[in-house]
């Protein structure tokens, strides 16, 4: 099947989505149940990171742009209807739930018909979200704060979980060798290195102009929230492609974070100059 009626065999409802569940590939385990229309599954595949649709907010809603509990994607599956969606993934930080759970399916109904908690809370939600405990607390944050919150909770979530950079590396190696049509990545290394540097360039142009348009933004006062949204989008764009590129040559992530931890302490006039005088 070609990538460009894949998503016509998913059976969206009548408010344009689809039910989608979270399943951990490493166990099996359901995490959790969410929804995602046509826009939301296409960035998923394209990304490799899971983005559903909030229906509260009535807008795409990337996991863990809050908590920092990111959800990396391996696989996609649909039913034999076509109507409900799983995502296979590697949950980030262990949890999946808003109470702090690693699954949202926490409750089980003994043989007296009582709902019984079969699992505890890895972490206390308001240490998550910063108020209270209430699975709709964040649809509330401004852009600015989920922002803000990630970039504060993204450190301690990789104290407890696999490193986000080289879960990614994993995945973009092991799309070398799949089918061009199972996946955006896997089609980018069909193509070759020309079309991947290609989109290392459109991705670095598209965040250069995000950049402008928030300094608009501050300068007005005007969409503010929506343009840091905007430009941290497109540069993680722009870094997700460069890392499709290093991978084509052999290369990873860590050779880049090794370089820049070299330059730690070093000034970066001597750095240049060091370079100069190598070359």
């Amino acid at each position: 099947m070609s990538t460009a009626n894949w998503l016509d065999v998913i059976k969206f409802n009548t408010d344009g989505l689809v039910p989608t569940i979270a399943q951990d590939r490493a166990t099996g385990q359901v995490l959790m149940m969410a929804w995602q229309n046509r826009e939301s599954l296409e960035l998923t595949r394209k990304t490799g990171m899971a983005v559903y649709f909030s229906r509260s907010r009535g807008k795409l809603w990337h996991k863990g742009e809050t908590s920092g509990h990111t959800q990396i994607v391996h696989d996609i599956y649909t039913d034999c209807d076509g109507d409900t969606v799983i995502l296979s993934v590697t949950q980030l930080g262990g949890i999946a739930c808003h109470t702090g759970r690693k699954s949202c399916f926490y409750q089980k109904l003994d043989a007296d018909g009582n709902w019984q908690i079969i699992s505890d809370v890895i972490k206390d939600p308001n240490e998550i979200y910063g108020q209270a405990d209430d699975k709709h607390a964040h649809a509330d944050q401004s852009s600015a704060q989920v922002a803000t919150q990630a970039a504060q909770t993204a450190a301690q979530a990789a104290l407890n979980s696999h490193d986000v950079l080289g879960a990614l590396d994993t995945i973009l190696n092991d799309r070398k060798t799949a089918d061009k049509d199972s996946s955006y990545v896997a089609s980018l290394y069909h193509k070759g290195l020309n079309k991947i540097l290609e989109k290392v360039g459109e991705e670095s142009v598209e965040s250069i102009l995000a950049a402008k348009e928030l300094q608009l933004a501050q300068a007005t006062g005007e969409n503010i929230d929506a343009m840091r949204t905007d430009f941290v989008y497109e540069v993680a764009d722009t870094w997700f492609h460069q890392m499709v590129a290093l991978s084509a040559l052999g290369l990873d992530s860590q050779a880049v974070i090794t370089e820049l931890a070299r330059r730690f302490g070093v000034s970066g006039i001597d750095e240049k100059n060091s370079r100069n005088q190598s070359a």
